[in-house]
């Protein structure tokens, strides 16, 4: 493999990036993008549950969270067009992301204030929309991540935003139920949707990054509807496929995207039965695996950034990599121990460390992928195709693990993520030794 030439930089310089203005803005940002998630979805589901809706209706509701897996539809229209009058006043991005999240906090109180028992119909609609501009409202900050931070700074950048992510869901997850334990369901949701107030108060207190794209130019000679329109169709759609098209291995590229979480990704799907099957109550699945588990994810990302900026994109993902397989051997082990918390509670922060890890050198690798012309289309489709093959590719697990005792399965998902990882070394060499550009040369920042 050809040497990387990656910036090398020290550990005390690496943590002090944390501090920067703009990492704290990205945290912020990533509090209000993770904020609706649960909303929508587990939480939305207790609140079904405790209004006397059946579970056939509550397993519909799933449906709703399909706008984070189709936000690519729509991502070049939020990357391309401008908005009249407020792109003057605040820029592409900023004017986006308000506006977005005006919509995101009316839909949020809407959904409070429906009652699923006498309406269930209404609620849907309300979650569907909520989901709607949450998955847009993902667009928008992922293209503003990009765009605000230099190459060099881009894993800590996604270790900011899945801190805040991680603390959103916290929020709109236990914040809201305790809420609504007290005061009831509108009032938890009230309380959510002015929490979106504060990732627009760090929009607005954050520049417009620069580079962003004016949108296409009008055609010469022809100022026709149908012309207008095929010009930003070219722009904003075909012409981002096209430059991703164009550079080396690019195929292979978006095979990595889909295989790189996959062993991880196989192993999530069946911790929890996994759990059950091994004795533990409940209480102890959620105290440890829910409540310490996020701690020890949050704690996986932040040193994840950390090593991202240290080592660079490519060594990272190689060593985030090779750590989150050998944490699935964890697993394994728990199946020989059985029943010991103090090894559930290793074997969680071991996995849920590494992923964290794993998962900040990855959106960091997104990140670097994107031309800073095409941003969001280019992020959404890729992230949009990273959740498709964890969702997809994952889904036969439990048809795995019905067929085989749990040891050989564990064992399975640790071989899961090897093509991955030679996939990684093979395009080191390939694209490390090309004339890419820098934003696909693995072997750089």
């Amino acid at each position: 493999m050809s040497a990387p030439s990656e910036r090398r930089t020290g550990w005390f310089e690496a943590l002090r990036i944390y501090g920067d203005p703009r990492l704290v803005a990205i945290f912020v940002m990533g509090f209000a993008s993770g904020l609706p998630l649960a909303l929508t979805g587990a939480t939305l589901g207790i609140w079904l549950k405790d209004a006397g809706v059946s579970l056939s209706t509550i397993g519909f509701f799933a449906l709703v969270g399909i706008a984070y897996n189709l936000k690519f539809v729509w991502s070049p229209i939020i990357d391309r067009a401008p908005l009249p009058v407020l792109e003057r006043l605040l820029g592409r991005r900023r004017s986006w992301a308000l506006t977005i999240q005006v919509a995101l906090a009316v839909a949020i109180l809407a959904l409070g204030h429906a009652d699923p028992r006498v309406s269930p119909e209404m609620t849907a609609l309300f979650a569907v929309i909520v989901a709607f501009c949450s998955a847009s409202q993902d667009i928008v900050i992922d293209a503003y991540r990009v765009e605000l931070l230099e190459p060099n700074e881009q894993g800590a950048g996604a270790a900011a935003t899945q801190l805040g992510y991680r603390i959103g869901m916290l929020a709109s997850g236990a914040g809201a139920l305790f809420i609504a334990e007290f005061y009831g369901w509108t009032a938890a949701y009230t309380v959510m949707s002015s929490l979106v107030g504060i990732g627009m108060l760090a929009v607005l207190m954050t520049r417009e990054p620069r580079g962003v794209d004016a949108g296409p130019k009008e055609p010469r000679g022809s100022t026709s509807a149908a012309a207008r329109f095929v010009a930003w169709l070219t722009s904003a759609v075909i012409e981002p496929l096209a430059d991703f098209a164009r550079r080396p291995a690019w195929l292979a590229v978006l095979l990595f995207v889909v295989l790189y979480k996959f062993g991880d990704a196989l192993a999530g799907v069946m911790a929890g039965p996994f759990y059950i099957a091994m004795g533990f109550s409940k209480a102890e699945i959620a105290s440890i695996s829910k409540v310490f588990g996020v701690g020890a994810t949050m704690l996986g990302v932040f040193l994840g950034g950390l090593v991202v900026y240290r080592l660079g994109v490519f060594r990272s993902l190689l060593v985030c990599g090779v750590l989150q397989m050998l944490s699935n051997l964890m697993f394994a082990l728990q199946a020989l121990v059985g029943y010991n918390l103090a090894f559930l509670t290793a074997t969680i922060a071991i996995e849920n460390i590494t992923g964290g890890m794993g998962s900040a050198a990855f959106v960091a690798y997104l990140s670097s992928l994107c031309n800073v012309a095409y941003t969001a289309t280019q992020y959404a489709l890729l992230s949009s195709l990273a959740a498709m093959g964890r969702t997809v590719l994952s889904s036969w697990g439990g048809i795995l693990a019905e067929r085989l005792d749990w040891l050989l399965f564990f064992l399975i998902t640790t071989a899961a993520a090897v093509p991955g990882l030679l996939l990684l070394i093979w395009l080191g060499r390939v694209i490390g030794q090309s004339s890419a550009t820098p934003a696909v040369q693995l072997a750089e920042d």
